[in-house]
């Protein structure tokens, strides 16, 4: 019997695979306009980024020089606030009745140093520097340091009822704080007019 050579021929099982494999590659082949779209969408990122940062180094470098400016006498106005001090201590160490007397000699002492005092503390504030003085005012321990707490029938309590000495800002910082005395409120009444009734019922006589 005389065999088919159609059916022992490969040709067509070899074509079938071929287009097979063709079609898997078409496949797995990026499209080139995805890949375009894809770049810049990669592309357009990266330059949002680099936008936003350099805007951010450009607010920080702004804040810096602010900065600069603003505290740059920071040190300079710390070294001169014992002078302004010793100015004030000079004037509060003459009496009243002593700058009320007719010494046209003393009064022009006073009147001298008033002025160095009023000249000083403007210089300091062109350069932002400003005096804390507190007197009457709710305790801040931002800007305050209390020295000492005491009754004060005059002023509420927590309210400062002495500044021990003055305080400044440079800026919104505090160069040094004021240094006060804080009220405690008013003192408590006595006990039948007693202020230790321990002690005084100590003293009496036995039974």
């Amino acid at each position: 019997m005389t065999q088919n050579p159609a059916k022992d021929d490969p040709k067509p099982e070899t074509e079938n695979q071929d287009a097979t494999e063709a079609k898997a590659n078409e496949a797995q082949t990026p499209d080139p306009a995805a890949l375009i779209e894809a770049e810049r969408d990669d592309l357009k990122d990266k330059l949002l980024r680099t936008l936003a940062e350099m805007e951010n180094l450009r607010r920080r470098t702004e804040r810096e020089i602010s900065d600069a400016k603003a505290y740059a006498v920071t040190s300079f106005a710390r070294d001169l606030l014992g002078s302004a001090d010793n100015l004030r201590r000079a004037l509060e160490s003459v009496p009243e009745t002593s700058q009320a007397a007719t010494d046209n000699g003393l009064k022009a002492l006073v009147e001298g140093v008033e002025l160095t005092e009023r000249e000083l503390l403007k210089t300091l504030e062109r350069h932002g520097v400003r005096k804390i003085d507190p007197q009457g005012e709710k305790f801040d321990p931002n800007l305050h340091q209390a020295m000492f707490e005491a009754p004060d029938a005059g002023i509420a309590k927590g309210l400062v009822s002495k500044v021990v000495q003055t305080g400044y800002k440079i800026g919104e910082r505090v160069l040094r704080p004021a240094l006060v005395g804080v009220s405690a409120g008013a003192p408590k009444p006595a006990v039948n007019g007693l202020e230790n009734p321990a002690a005084d019922a100590g003293d009496k006589p036995a039974n």
